[in-house]
């Protein structure tokens, strides 16, 4: 209840100071419109925007299991065999100094106009945090805990599972929390690159008919969805760590 209340207090906050800014400084509506307009126009398209927001969410979940789920994997793989360590940890690095936003018009030029060039899009934005994330925690194990297995004539697979896994789900949980927030950037980067649905369309398209206030409207929408996922994610991490 606390965290919601300072949520709606920076929110109200900033509601204030943007209809102060459009007020003051007399901003005409197709540079900045003021947060009653927005709002009405919300009401208004509430159908619109729905519909739309339901394409970028679709991509975003997708894209963000999928996500975790190579993630995991990759991390446990790169902990368990040095060999994959040696070929796979320099690949990651190098595929981070591509930028990964260069990477959207192959693959909708791949995938198509659809939804799975976006799902990519989310998915590629938000491996390397996952992945990143957990293998630092899997290898940071503490030296008591792996010296107290050895003692115990535990196996590899044993040491991984029962010991490495458990103590490095923090770490997981940190990535996850990254991903939340990082895969509707990926989702909305391929719908401005190519798409027929969904909330980064709609913005181009509300931009280009000069319709600021659904463009605004629109982004509103995206920004809440963004913090009701990493709500959703923090909360499901927290219930897992307490069990």
């Amino acid at each position: 209840m606390r965290r919601a209340a300072r949520i709606g207090g920076v929110a109200l906050t900033a509601l204030l100071l943007w209809q102060a800014l459009v007020t003051l400084a007399e901003l005409p509506r197709f540079i900045l419109p003021g947060p009653s307009l927005v709002f009405a126009t919300l009401w208004s398209s509430r159908a619109l925007i729905a519909e739309h927001a339901l394409i970028t969410a679709l991509e975003v979940l997708l894209g963000l299991g999928l996500g975790a789920v190579l993630g995991f994997a990759s991390a446990i793989l790169l902990t368990a065999s040095p060999l994959a360590r040696s070929i796979l940890r320099p690949m990651l690095v190098f595929s981070q100094a591509v930028p990964v936003f260069a990477l959207a018009p192959i693959l909708t030029l791949w995938l198509g106009y659809g939804l799975w060039s976006k799902v990519a899009m989310a998915l590629l934005i938000i491996y390397f945090p996952v992945t990143s994330a957990f293998f630092d925690a899997l290898m940071r194990t503490p030296p008591a805990w792996l010296e107290l297995a050895r003692v115990m004539n535990a196996t590899p697979a044993r040491v991984l599972w029962r010991v490495r896994v458990p103590a490095a789900l923090p770490g997981f949980a940190s990535g996850l929390r990254l991903a939340a927030v990082y895969a509707p950037i990926g989702a909305i980067i391929g719908e401005w690159v190519g798409a027929s649905r969904g909330l980064g369309y709609l913005m181009l398209l509300a931009n280009g008919r000069a319709k600021i206030d659904l463009m605004f409207a629109a982004l509103i929408v995206l920004a809440v969805l963004t913090l009701l996922l990493h709500a959703a994610v923090d909360a499901a991490c927290r219930r897992l760590w307490e069990r």
